[in-house]
């Protein structure tokens, strides 16, 4: 992630998607003393969304003149 910058964006994605985020973020969560788990699914939003980008080659997708028209 050379040469990127942090960008708070609304976006728009299904239940089912942010469902399955927060059910796996708290799977692999740890759990404090009083066992609540410890993270912050705002978070593991943003990450899973940032890995999609990057995997995905958002960068090419950004430079095509053709994904920005409505359509």
């Amino acid at each position: 992630m050379n040469d990127s910058v942090v960008v708070n964006a609304n976006i728009t994605l299904t239940a089912a998607a942010l469902q399955n985020i927060v059910a796996n973020a708290k799977a692999n969560a740890p759990r404090n003393e009083k066992g609540y788990y410890q993270v912050d699914t705002a978070d593991k939003v943003s990450e899973m969304i940032t890995k999609f980008l990057f995997d995905k080659n958002f960068e090419a997708f950004a430079a095509d003149p053709d994904n920005y028209t409505d359509g």
